[in-house]
């Protein structure tokens, strides 16, 4: 697709910006997502037979904490064959997919966000998992995989993730004034004081600012 020099240059921007923030906002919102749902399911695991899953998802952050990826995906792996039914499972899914990154294994941590897309019946996991993976895909450049992952449902508190992701793929296939309103959609449904709100407003404004609300 041929660009005037203006949309040559909003684009190297952007692609600036995405080479250096990637996709931060959405490893906050698994840490994030995963001490919430730990406090939440953590009395009632306590109260059953399945607190050793308690136990083990401990055991995970303690390898999280020390960078022993290894011992991270031995102890995911454990969770799963163990407690296949436990939310532990999901939210070590996530952890170690974030771990599996962080340590340069970019094709195991696409395999466990594939895992909860497709197995998890939480949508808020599985909507994570779809975000962090098509940033994954979409990094390869693999954009109609990336595409079609957030072209499917999400929960109402995901849309502006949703939207920003959109517009990312948006500016990968040269559509820039429709990434441009995505970008804004994304600003317009985000929290005031949204830990991804600054980032986005970023790449909207590496390629030219507001959409033209009319």
């Amino acid at each position: 697709m041929a660009y005037d020099l203006e949309e040559q240059e909003q684009l190297a921007n952007l692609k600036a910006v995405w080479k250096q923030y990637g996709n931060i906002a959405t490893w906050v919102l698994i840490a994030g997502l995963g001490s919430y749902a730990g406090w939440s399911y953590w009395n009632s695991f306590q109260q059953s037979k399945s607190s050793e899953a308690s136990v083990l998802f401990e055991e995970l952050n303690k390898a999280v904490s020390a960078k022993d990826d290894k011992q991270v995906q031995r102890v995911a792996v454990d969770l799963k064959d163990r407690f296949p039914s436990s939310h532990y499972v999901e939210m070590a899914a996530l952890i170690a997919a974030k771990s599996a990154y962080d340590s340069g294994d970019i094709k195991h941590a696409k395999e466990l966000l594939a895992s909860v897309v497709t197995a998890s019946k939480n949508e808020e996991y599985r909507a994570l998992a779809k975000i962090r993976l098509s940033g994954l895909l979409l990094d390869e450049k693999l954009i109609d995989e990336a595409n079609k992952l957030i072209d499917s449902e999400f929960p109402e508190e995901f849309l502006a993730d949703q939207a920003d992701r959109r517009g990312d793929i948006l500016i990968a296939q040269g559509k820039i004034d429709e990434a441009r309103k995505a970008y804004q959609t994304a600003l317009e449904k985000m929290k005031d004081k949204a830990a991804g709100k600054p980032l986005v407003q970023i790449k909207l404004d590496a390629i030219g600012g507001s959409a033209d609300k009319s």
